[in-house]
This record gives structure tokens, C-alpha cells and sequence, in this order.
């Protein structure tokens, strides 16, 4: 089983035994959502070789701002996300449902 699923597997049965607030589970649904935006960015920018500094170039943003949206520590607003899907020659894909959110960064075709 991958660290990925186990984890998931944990969080479940760690679920089950205690009943959450519908506030807390919306609470821990942004928190997963936040983290899996944070790293698609991250693995995006790794994979194209760019440093933080880079990309925040690339994107018209402060290394600072990139580090806030690589460390979940920031909400994306719409123009944020156009700008980095941009600076990543990418498109941006969300796919969100009930228990899991998923966050991918798919490259443009080289021209």
C-alpha cells in the first residue's frame, strides 16, 4: 500500500471513530484541497527546473508569494491561478468531490 493510501486509509478510521463538526470536516476538505494545489505547483516547477525565484519571475509574483502558494499557506484567488498555470505552461485541472480533491498540472504540447 503507498504512503498515499495508507494515509488516506488512517485519516478514514481516525474519521470514523470520532465524530467531526460539519465545520471541521469543511475545514480539513480546504486544508486537503490547499496542500494538493501546493503540490502540484511544487512538482510542476521541479519538473520544468525552475527555482522559486523563476517562477515567481515567469509569473509576475515575489518568491515569497510562490513560497505562501508551494506551502499551503495561501488561498489562490482565479487571476493567481491563471498567472501560474501561465507560468507553467501548463493547464490547470481540479477535479473535487466528497472526500478527495485532486489538483494536476498537465504540460502544453512543446511547439
Amino acid at each position: 500500500m503507498s504512503h498515499t493510501r495508507w494515509k488516506l486509509a488512517r485519516e478514514k478510521k481516525l474519521v470514523e471513530e470520532c465524530a467531526e463538526s460539519p465545520e471541521v470536516a469543511a475545514e480539513r476538505a480546504e486544508i486537503r484541497l490547499a496542500m494538493a494545489f501546493a503540490k502540484a505547483v511544487y512538482d510542476r516547477r521541479v519538473e520544468l527546473g525552475l527555482t522559486q525565484t523563476q517562477l515567481a519571475e515567469r509569473a509576475g509574483l515575489t518568491q515569497a508569494k510562490i513560497s505562501r502558494v508551494e506551502g499551503a499557506d495561501t488561498v489562490p484567488t482565479l487571476p493567481l491561478l491563471r498567472r501560474l498555470t501561465l507560468a507553467l505552461n501548463a493547464s490547470l485541472n481540479i477535479a473535487l468531490d466528497d472526500d478527495h480533491e485532486e489538483v494536476t498540472f498537465t504540460a502544453h504540447p512543446a511547439a
